[in-house]
């Protein structure tokens, strides 16, 4: 068996992987990442940047049969075609530029990578294939996997966001178990891609861990594409269609070509020998303290593996963190706030308190909105749903949280996450000259509503 040493040992090459990596590079600190499949993990390879791509394909479609039928801009062009072959060739072209791009940024900086199935056998030794290697320090980083249901195994018409993300065809029906971000960004994309859509949740309402008044526009957009909506419905099995209990406990049978399962994530601890090491777990992920330290002396474990919020943004802040603590350097992971983003249409983007968690912290806030329907860029882009909302604390108007629904309000999330992590006030952001015509001047009016002068309202 082959032996190597190194100072630092990466298992899992995903955002938080491969960020950790190039960090400990640029920190000459010698390191090798094991990676069993491609760079990039979910998020580069089967998550955030192929979904995108395909909502982006989708919106495409979209506008263009919308002008083929009916268009006040004046617009008209013939019934569009969709070759969804080419469409995943370009989406492919994507992640390949992007994991290709990664593959070099890790050479430039001196890792090694190792492709293979890690197996732990220790806190400074893992196996891979025939290769042994004895590290200093060992960061975990495997992220995380789809929570199946044993109802629905995934094979067939039963699929998973993975096969979703790779459509071979557009199902003339599709049914998604599971009411979440994954769930209705997917779904929302194959409503638009011409599928008949229909979407199943457990609890009362869409997208359940943000606020109703934040998801209402999405609600709405739903119901103006044609999306069914099967809230408080439980799923019961499938024999070529959909069994479901609704509210009253009586039995549906919907007729689907697919049905995908979208019923979140959860740690992927298996498959690594993980349980070698015995490390203090939190419910399904290891436990970390605020250095992502595990119960195991110079044993680190981030991202997903980690546990909530399952954000790739937050595995690479630890990754690069983890990278300078083995440095020598003093640091802590202790951000204000984290951008949690869901890119429905319209989107969604939650930073910081919500006015109901400000009032559960026994804060006394003051919450102010502003309606995309007053801006002027918004109606420039046909798209007047929605609102920025600001929640600040009433005593020194601190701001504590935002939350956005509307178009492209995702590229809003790093304006909120900067504010808190500044410690602004209400004040700072409405006294900030913010540029015209911009969807941004949303977030200054919130701001000057909750201090009781919105000038466009």
């Amino acid at each position: 068996m082959q032996s190597l040493n190194t100072t630092l040992l990466i298992i899992g090459g995903g955002p938080g992987g491969y960020v950790t990596a190039i960090r400990a590079g640029q920190l000459g600190i010698s390191t090798i990442l094991v990676e069993g499949q491609s760079l990039g993990g979910t998020c580069l390879n089967i998550g955030c940047i192929p979904s995108k791509a395909l909502i982006h394909v989708a919106e495409q479609f979209h506008q263009t049969q919308h002008h083929s039928q009916h268009s006040a801009l004046g617009i008209s062009v013939s019934a569009p075609t969709l070759d969804i072959s080419k469409s995943v060739e370009w989406k492919d072209g994507i992640v390949d530029r992007l994991t290709t791009g990664v593959a070099a940024l890790l050479k430039k900086h001196k890792v090694q990578v190792i492709h293979g199935w890690a197996k732990v056998i220790d806190g400074k030794t893992v196996e891979v294939g025939d290769t042994r290697i004895q590290c200093e320090h060992l960061v975990l980083a495997t992220g995380s996997t789809s929570v199946n249901l044993p109802i629905l195994p995934i094979g067939g018409p039963i699929i998973s966001s993975t096969e979703a993300l790779a459509p071979k065809s557009v199902p003339k029906r599709l049914v998604v178990v599971g009411g979440g971000y994954i769930g209705l960004e997917l779904g929302i994309a194959y409503r638009k891609l011409g599928a008949e859509v229909s979407v199943v949740e457990a609890q009362d309402r869409i997208l359940p861990a943000y606020d109703a008044e934040l998801t209402q526009p999405v609600h709405e957009a739903l119901k103006q594409l044609g999306v069914k909506l099967y809230l408080k419905h439980s799923v019961l099995g499938f024999d070529g269609t959909l069994q479901v209990r609704d509210p009253n406990g009586d039995t549906l049978n919907l007729e689907t070509d697919q049905v995908l399962v979208a019923v979140g994530r959860k740690p992927n601890t298996q498959g690594w020998n993980l349980e070698a090491l015995n490390l203090d777990m939190n419910g399904s992920a290891i436990k970390i303290d605020s250095r992502c330290q595990t119960s195991m002396r110079n044993v680190y474990a981030i991202g997903d593996l980690s546990g909530e919020p399952m954000l790739a943004h937050r595995a690479m802040a630890q990754g690069e963190m983890v990278a300078e603590l083995i440095s020598g350097k003093s640091r802590e992971f202790n951000p204000t706030a984290i951008a949690a983003v869901c890119f429905t249409d319209p989107e969604l983007v939650v930073v910081g308190q919500t006015p109901d968690e400000a009032k559960a912290a026994g804060w006394d806030c003051i919450v102010s909105s502003f309606p995309f329907a007053a801006n002027g860029r918004a109606m420039t882009l046909e798209s007047k749903s929605g609102f920025v909302r600001v929640v600040a604390r009433r005593d020194n108007h601190v701001i504590v949280g935002w939350q956005a629904v509307g178009v492209g309000v995702s590229e809003l999330s790093t304006a909120f996450a900067q504010s808190l992590e500044m410690g602004a006030r209400l004040e700072d952001i409405g006294g900030t000259i913010h540029a015209h015509p911009t969807l941004g001047e949303a977030v200054q009016e919130a701001a000057l509503r909750a201090l009781g002068h919105a000038l466009h309202l």
